[in-house]
């Protein structure tokens, strides 16, 4: 017999950890190769750890909640295998393994932690081996630790909430203030703090979930580092309404596909991104880094109501038909929880389609680290005016309108306006006769 260890695997270049939902298996079950051992999340997707080997699962590392590193050991499997034995780790072995550098430190600290008792779970509160070392490195008290507000399942501590809570702790007190007033004086709460909300007895609590958190986190994240400026534009797309009425019918039973107009206004994006590529960057420590693929991120609606962005790689080499195909793949695979964690990465632009819920208009929320997302309004029916050679008349035309959110930090007014202009003139332009 021979011990396989199940290790947390490498899911994107940007994703270093994930959290533990759900475990499929229980120990003592039996687990066939490729099968799903438990459920993971990122602050991207949600997917599943499989078993490279087959044998027996005798030993679980992490409970659920907990944090994983990527390359950190999540469980144990016992196998038939010729495999050489590869030992159990423990939590002692976990604290043996730590740098010399925590050690060093750790010797460092003041008597009075030395001398603290190591925070324990107890009948209320369940504590991770996570949350335990990190409340063991930073001195944190048990008395201090069952006073911190647990964010995950059944109010458990997260890795998260020790970290705010060390960053909150760790903020001078603003003495200067609080001396320059008389004694008899009170100190008045700073405007800068948000009133705590008060719920009633007909109020209905829901709590947020793990997907919902994270994505207030990103927006909230997004406004405080970039500056939002929006431009506007009105497009008539009656050439393409039509045109699409004239060939899907014969596209869908030729590729067995329907063609939306979302790929259509990919296509036109990508095409603008390529004549104004100081829209396809990020902007890191002062510098800008002027992406070379154009690699578009699609925002998908969720069962749940939220959303999640897969990326179209390479957007501006794809042909229409090509295009049609991916961007119905990655919106399938949403709505199904399929994405894998490299169909998220590396979106260098954000396209949003607000006028799927009849908005004609929005203000979207830059994704970071990009530098501008594009929303796109509902079509409707108006009434134009319209030009032609022997004078203007009223007619009824097709019209959209384009928003473009952008950071006024590296993209002024004039390339955000332009940018917009040449997506719009990529539509008007449509050829009528454009076969595929």
């Amino acid at each position: 017999m021979a011990k396989f260890e199940l290790k947390l695997p490498k899911m994107g270049e940007s994703v270093a950890e994930a959290t533990l939902t759900a475990w499929l298996k229980d120990v003592g079950d039996k687990i066939d190769a490729d099968e799903p051992v438990l459920e993971i999340a990122t602050d991207k997707v949600d997917s599943e750890v499989p078993s490279e080997v087959e044998g027996i699962l005798i030993q679980k590392l992490f409970e659920i909640d907990d944090v994983i590193e990527v390359g950190q050991t999540i469980a144990i499997i016992e196998t038939e295998s010729g495999t050489e034995t590869i030992p159990v780790p423990t939590p002692a072995v976990a604290e043996v393994s730590e740098p010399k550098e925590v050690e060093q430190l750790e010797t460092s600290i003041s008597k009075v932690k030395d001398q603290m008792s190591p925070v324990q779970s107890n009948e209320t509160r369940f504590y991770s081996p996570l949350v335990k070392n990190i409340a063991k490195k930073e001195g944190v008290s048990q008395s201090q630790l069952d006073l911190i507000q647990g964010s995950g399942k059944d109010g458990r501590v997260t890795k998260n909430d020790m970290l705010t809570y060390l960053s909150a702790k760790s903020v001078p007190t603003p003495v200067r203030v609080e001396v320059s007033k008389p004694v008899s004086q009170p100190v008045t709460q700073s405007s800068s703090n948000v009133s705590p909300v008060i719920s009633r007895g007909e109020d209905e609590i829901i709590e947020m979930s793990r997907m919902g958190k994270l994505v207030s986190k990103h927006m909230t994240d997004s406004i405080q580092t970039s500056a939002h400026v929006q431009s506007f534009i009105e497009v008539d797309v009656t050439k393409i309404w039509n045109w699409r009425l004239k060939i899907k019918e014969s596209f869908k039973a030729r590729e067995g596909e329907n063609i939306t107009f979302t790929p259509i206004f990919m296509e036109a994006i990508a095409n603008a991104l390529t004549v104004h590529p100081m829209l396809n960057i990020s902007v890191q420590d002062g510098k800008i880094i002027k992406r070379k693929n154009i690699n578009i991120g699609m925002a998908a609606s969720l069962e749940d109501g939220n959303l999640i962005v897969p990326v179209i790689k390479n957007a501006d080499q794809l042909n229409l038909v090509g295009m049609t195909k991916r961007v119905n793949d990655l919106a399938l695979r949403a709505r199904t929880n399929k994405l894998k964690p490299d169909d998220i990465q590396d979106g260098t632009y954000t396209v949003t389609n607000v006028g799927g819920f009849g908005s004609i208009m929005g203000t979207p929320i830059i994704n970071q680290p990009q530098v501008g997302i594009l929303a796109l309004g509902a079509i409707r029916k108006v009434p134009a005016v319209i030009e032609t050679s022997e004078g203007d008349f009223i007619g009824i035309r097709q019209k959209m309108f384009l928003s473009h959110s952008y950071d006024h930090r590296v993209v002024n007014g004039a390339l955000g306006g332009q940018f917009l202009k040449t997506v719009k003139d990529y539509l008007e332009a449509w050829d009528a006769n454009r076969t595929l």
